[in-house]
C-alpha cells in the first residue's frame, strides 16, 4: 500500500524547494529511473549497497519516522546483526547526504527521519503535482513532470528475501505508473489536434496502460481524422486480440472506430468521445446499467491485498472486507459499483487498482491492505480518483480486537461512509466549477448539493433552483427529489417561508423520491424529515429506521433518527445515533446538527454541563445556522455560564435582531417539561 507517497507529498516540510522556482536545491535524488544522487550540481557515486539505497529512497517518502525495528524488518531477512547493518547504512547514508552544519538523517526516540528541506526528490515533486491538481497543471509544466520520468521507480532495485520492501516497492510503482500515465493523458489534452506531439502522448500513454479504453478511443478518432483507415483498422485488429487474450470485452473498440469514420475530417479528435468515468463493458460481458437512470459516479472495489496470508490463498479476511465494502456502497445507491466478479477477475491476472481502474474506465478505484499479527489487524486503504491519479483519500486502522470479524464490520463501516462522503465532496466542487446551462442531471444534482450545505436563504433557494434543474433533466433520479425535500423542509424549519406550505413541498418532494427508487436510503430520509415537519413522530421515526436498515452506512440517516429523538423521543437513543453518525462521517457538512442534537438530549436528561459542552461544540461549526447558536445559548444557561451564554445570544441577535426562545421552540418540538427548561436559560441570557 503505497500511504507513504501521499503523506509525504503533503508535508510541507519534505521537500523545501521544488523544480519551479527558488534557489537551486542542495541535493537532488532521482528515484523514477535508476536511483542517482547529486549534490550542489555534482552527481555522487553510490555505494554498491541495495539496501543502503533503498534506505533513503524509504525514508525520503516515508509519512512518518519509521522506527529502527520497522526498518530491520523492512530490509534484512534475519540478519546476524540487524541493528548494526542498519547503524552501517544510516553512517554512509549521512556521508551521501549531509552538509557541514545540515545534518540531514536524523536518529530520535528509536525512529530515523531524512530531513529534506533544500533537497528536491522527483518522486514528491510528482506526487505534489497529483495533488494540487494535475488538470490543472499547462502544458509546459506537464512537459516539466513528463521529463522526470527517467524509468521506473528504483528501476533494479529489487532486494531478495526482503519481501517486506518489495511488496512497499511494487506498491510504489504501480502508483507512479499512474500518475506517468495522468501527466500524459493531460499533456495529450493541451496539445494542439492531430499534432505529432500529440500523437506521440497517445503511443507513450498505450505503453504504459495498454487497456485503457479512453487512450484507444482518441487514437482511433484521431487516425480516422488523418484519413489513415488502414492503420486505424490494423490498430483495431491488433487491440482487439490483445483484449481477447486477456479475456477482456473489446466490442467498444469496433463502435469507436465506426462512429470515428462518421465524423466530420475537422471534428477534433477528443469530439465527442464518451466522457471519461463512463462504464465500460467487463470482462465478462456489458455490466448491467439501468436503462433509465441519472448517471452517477463509478467506482471499483479491488480484492484487498492479504499480507498475512500466502499469495495463492483467496476467500480469507481481504477478499471477504473486499466484498463487504462492494456490497455496502451498492447499497448506498448514490454510485455505480462494478461487481465483484469484475475485479475479483482482473486481481486474478494481478491487475492493480489503478490499471483496472483505467481499464473499467470508472471514475474512483479503491485498493488496500489486510494484515492480522496475533489479535492485531492492520487494514490501509486509499481512494484515487482514476483520470488524475489524485489520492482523494488514505487511511490506516489498527485494532487489537477479541473479534476480529466485529473489527472489520467496525473498519468496513468507517471505510464505506468515507469513501461515500469524499466522493460526494469531489462531485459537488468539480460541479460548481461547471457553467450552469451545461450541467447534467448528476452535475446539477452536486451543485444543489454545495449551496445546500451553505445552510442560509440565499444558497437554499440556488439549492432548490439546480435540484428542480436535475429532476426536470432526468425524472427518476431519486436523489436529486430527496435533495429538493431538504431544501423546502430548511425553508419550514428555519420560518424563511410560510412553514404550512412547506411543508407539503417537502412532504410531496420526498414522496416523489420514494416512488422513483424506494430502495435509496436518502428518500427515506427526505421521507422521514418530512414527516417529523407534520408531527408525524412515529412515522418519522419508521422511516429513518428504514433509511438506515436499507443502509447502516448512512449517516445522515443515523443523524436524522439522533434529531427526532433528542427533542420528543428517546434522548439516551439520540445520543447513541448522534456517536454513530459522527463516527461514520466526522467531517460531514451538518456536523452542527449531530453534535447540537446531543445537546438537545443531554438537556432532557438534565446533564446540562454535558450538554455546554456540546452545544459549544456545535455553535463552533463553520456552517452553524441561528438554533444551533441558540441551542449553545440556552445550554450554557442551565450549566450555569450565563456570561457565555449571552455572548452566543448577541452574536444571535447580530444575524436575527428579533430572535427569541419563541422562534427557538417553533422551530423544534419539544415536550412541555423540556420547553420550560429551555424557557428558563432563555431567560437568563436575553433570549425571552
Amino acid at each position: 500500500m503505497d500511504v507513504n507517497v501521499v503523506a509525504g507529498v503533503e508535508s510541507p516540510v519534505e521537500s523545501g524547494v521544488t523544480a519551479r522556482g527558488g534557489d537551486e536545491p542542495a541535493v537532488h535524488l532521482r528515484l523514477l529511473g535508476p536511483m542517482a544522487i547529486s549534490r550542489h550540481g555534482a552527481a555522487l557515486a553510490l555505494p554498491a549497497s541495495r539496501k543502503l539505497r533503498a534506505l533513503i529512497a524509504y525514508l525520503a517518502l516515508a509519512a512518518q519516522a519509521p522506527t529502527r525495528a520497522h526498518l530491520c524488518e523492512l530490509l534484512w531477512d534475519i540478519p546476524n546483526d540487524p541493528r548494526g547493518e542498519l547503524r552501517w547504512c544510516l553512517s554512509k547514508a549521512r556521508a551521501l547526504l549531509d552538509d557541514p552544519g545540515c545534518r540531514r538523517i536524523e536518529t530520535s526516540q528509536g525512529t530515523v527521519r531524512l530531513d529534506l528541506r533544500c533537497c528536491r526528490v522527483d518522486a514528491i515533486e510528482i506526487g505534489q503535482a497529483m495533488q494540487q491538481g494535475i488538470d490543472k497543471q499547462d502544458a509546459e509544466r506537464l512537459r516539466a513532470l513528463s521529463a522526470l520520468f527517467a524509468g521506473d521507480f528504483l528501476d533494479g532495485l529489487e532486494i531478495d528475501r526482503s519481501p517486506h520492501f518489495n511488496s512497499w516497492l511494487s506498491a510504489q510503482r504501480r502508483r507512479l505508473r499512474a500518475c506517468r500515465v495522468a501527466v500524459v493523458e493531460h499533456l495529450f489534452a493541451c496539445l494542439a489536434p492531430g499534432s505529432e506531439e500529440g500523437f506521440a502522448c497517445l503511443e507513450k500513454w498505450l505503453q504504459l496502460a495498454p487497456f485503457d479504453r479512453r487512450a484507444h478511443e482518441l487514437l482511433l478518432n484521431a487516425l480516422a481524422q488523418r484519413g489513415q483507415i488502414r492503420e486505424g483498422e490494423e490498430h483495431l485488429a491488433a487491440t482487439g486480440r490483445a483484449f481477447e487474450a486477456e479475456g477482456l470485452d473489446w466490442r467498444f473498440l469496433r463502435e469507436a472506430w465506426r462512429d470515428a469514420r462518421k465524423r466530420p475530417a475537422n471534428a477534433s479528435p477528443a469530439a465527442q468521445l464518451p466522457a471519461a468515468g463512463a462504464v465500460p463493458a467487463s470482462p465478462a460481458g456489458p455490466p448491467e446499467i439501468p436503462a433509465a437512470g441519472p448517471r452517477r459516479a463509478s467506482i471499483a472495489v479491488m480484492p484487498f491485498v492479504d499480507r498475512s496470508a500466502q499469495r495463492s490463498v483467496r476467500g480469507g479476511m481481504a477478499d471477504g472486507l473486499a466484498h463487504d465494502i462492494i456490497t455496502r456502497l451498492a447499497k448506498l445507491r448514490s454510485l455505480f459499483v462494478i461487481a465483484q466478479g469484475t475485479v475479483f477477475a482482473l486481481d486474478q491476472r494481478s491487475v492493480g487498482p489503478e490499471e483496472a481502474g483505467r481499464t473499467l474506465n470508472v471514475d474512483y478505484v479503491v485498493g488496500g491492505s489486510v494484515r492480522r499479527q496475533a489479535k492485531r489487524i492492520t487494514v490501509e486503504v486509499e481512494l484515487a480518483e482514476t483520470r488524475t491519479a489524485r489520492i482523494l483519500w488514505a487511511e490506516t486502522f489498527d485494532h487489537t480486537p477479541d473479534d476480529a470479524f466485529l473489527a472489520l464490520d467496525e473498519i468496513g463501516n468507517r471505510i464505506v461512509a468515507s469513501i461515500a462522503s469524499e466522493i460526494e465532496t469531489a462531485e459537488r466542487n468539480r460541479a460548481i466549477l461547471k457553467a450552469p446551462n451545461s450541467l447534467d442531471a448528476w452535475e446539477a444534482h452536486h451543485r444543489g448539493l454545495w449551496h445546500m450545505y451553505r445552510f442560509n436563504r440565499a444558497d437554499n433557494e440556488q439549492a432548490r433552483h439546480f435540484f428542480e434543474m436535475a429532476v426536470r433533466l432526468d425524472p427518476g433520479f431519486a436523489r436529486a427529489h430527496a435533495g429538493l425535500s431538504f431544501t423546502h423542509w430548511q425553508n419550514a424549519f428555519q420560518g424563511w417561508v410560510d412553514r404550512a406550505r412547506e411543508t407539503d413541498l417537502a412532504f410531496e418532494a420526498a414522496g416523489r423520491s420514494l416512488m422513483v427508487d424506494e430502495r435509496d436510503p436518502a428518500a427515506h430520509w427526505a421521507m422521514g424529515r418530512a414527516l417529523w415537519l407534520r408531527g408525524c413522530q412515529e412515522q418519522s421515526l419508521a422511516a429513518l429506521e428504514s433509511a438506515v436498515e436499507l443502509s447502516p452506512n448512512f449517516a445522515l440517516g443515523h443523524y436524522a433518527l439522533a434529531f427526532v429523538h433528542s427533542q420528543s423521543g428517546d434522548p439516551e437513543a439520540a445520543i447513541e445515533s448522534s456517536d454513530h453518525s459522527r463516527h461514520l462521517s466526522p467531517y460531514d457538512p451538518l456536523l452542527f446538527g449531530m453534535l447540537g442534537a446531543r445537546a438537545m438530549a443531554l438537556v432532557r436528561l438534565g446533564r446540562f454541563e454535558e450538554a455546554a459542552e456540546w452545544g459549544v461544540k456545535a455553535a463552533a461549526r463553520p456552517n452553524a445556522h441561528a438554533h444551533i447558536l441558540a441551542i449553545a445559548a440556552h445550554c450554557l444557561a442551565l450549566a450555569g455560564r450565563t456570561d457565555e451564554g449571552r455572548a452566543f445570544a448577541a452574536s444571535i441577535h447580530k444575524l436575527l435582531p428579533h430572535y427569541r426562545v419563541g422562534d427557538f421552540l417553533d422551530a423544534f418540538r419539544f415536550p412541555a417539561d423540556a420547553a420550560a427548561l429551555f424557557r428558563s436559560g432563555a431567560g437568563q441570557v436575553g433570549l425571552q
